[in-house]
């Protein structure tokens, strides 16, 4: 009983302070990249996951932060950032961040010498990192945890800035993964190749861009609700589509 009580309270902290973007924009991003990968890569994939889709396993380097074993890879989801820094000057975390956990997976997963155990656990956290990296709070200030210490109200009820954005603001549109995915902003042909071919660095700057305007632009009457949904909502819908984009521009070249 009291371990039962201990598993559930480690998964209950856990998820409240590194939440990143909740099941369905993970699910999303990982939907919108399936339907760009190659079909070499998607046998590819569905090798090493034993058929399990990349929306499903999307949310794994999530799930495993209930076990204690995998403690090492929290400081993976996020880099903490101040406003006026860049990644470049920022000061790392020698626990490492995001972006050294993404060149980590892709080193394994393009690797000759790695097991197939390896590269299977690799991608799962790649699929989630590169969803993570679109979330600007998780590029967000150290100072706040990432907003998770700024507390508000959305729709009346206790939350907090980061937990807004990781998911209050998605489930708020009632939609699935799926209905997500299929309404998504509309993309010519040549600006998805250039959001998904851009260089790394290209995204954490966007990203970051949109995590100093939401600090920024925060009302000082935080009980929020429908006007800062219908301000803010492009911008999530946005993210996840360029996420997705760029995941599966990123596993076609590893996979190639």
């Amino acid at each position: 009983m009291k371990v039962g009580f201990i598993f559930i309270l480690g998964f209950l902290v856990s998820s409240d302070e590194f939440l990143d973007w909740g099941t369905t924009g993970h699910r999303t991003v990982g939907e919108v990249a399936a339907q760009h990968i190659s079909k070499k890569t998607q046998i590819a994939i569905e090798d090493l996951l034993e058929g399990a889709s990349i929306a499903y396993i999307s949310t794994y380097a999530d799930e495993i932060k209930s076990d204690y074993r995998y403690d090492a890879y929290n400081s993976w989801h996020y880099a903490n950032m101040e406003l006026d820094e860049n990644y470049d000057s920022s000061k790392k975390n020698s626990k490492g961040d995001i972006i050294q956990a993404i060149g980590k997976c892709i080193k394994v997963l393009k690797s000759k010498r790695a097991s197939k155990k390896d590269k299977k656990f690799y991608l799962k956290l790649l699929i989630h990192f590169i969803g993570d990296l679109h979330q600007p709070l998780h590029l967000g200030k150290k100072s706040d945890k990432g907003g998770n210490d700024v507390k508000i109200k959305w729709f009346g009820k206790i939350s907090n800035l980061h937990r807004l954005w990781d998911s209050d603001l998605i489930d708020s549109s009632k939609l699935s993964y799926t209905e997500l995915s299929k309404n998504l902003p509309r993309l010519s042909q040549a600006q998805q190749r250039e959001f998904a071919s851009s260089p790394i660095s290209i995204w954490i700057e966007e990203t970051h861009k949109i995590t100093k305007k939401i600090y920024n632009d925060l009302p000082e009457n935080v009980n929020l609700g429908y006007r800062y949904r219908y301000e803010n909502f492009e911008t999530i819908r946005l993210q996840l589509l360029k996420a997705g984009l760029r995941l599966a521009y990123l596993l076609d070249d590893i996979f190639k």
